[in-house]
């Protein structure tokens, strides 16, 4: 079933300057993906649990438990460089 849109239409409303050729291509694509949402929508999907993936997911959280600290010491020495108990990186912006 064909889907006739008016794809000038759409870009005016969108605010999009496109040409007779752009125009004619993107109204090609747009039947295709309404022809095949249309296609979709006809599917019966009585019976069909909703579901929001296709794939059992799975929590991949950790549990959110209070847990000690790491040591500073350890941690700031495994770092590049370090000073005064702070990590030392590269300035991301240049002063003027």
């Amino acid at each position: 079933m064909p889907i006739d849109i008016d794809i000038a239409h759409v870009a005016r409303l969108a605010r999009l300057g496109l040409s007779d050729e752009e125009l004619s291509h993107y109204a090609t694509q747009l039947s295709v993906i309404l022809e095949h949402a249309a296609r979709v929508q006809q599917i019966d999907t009585d019976g069909v649990e909703p579901t929001a993936h296709p794939l059992p997911m799975v929590n991949a959280f950790r549990p959110d438990e209070v847990r000690p600290p790491l040591d500073r010491d350890e941690v700031l020495a495994q770092a590049p460089d370090h000073e005064d108990g702070y990590f030392r990186v590269p300035p991301h912006l240049e002063a003027p």
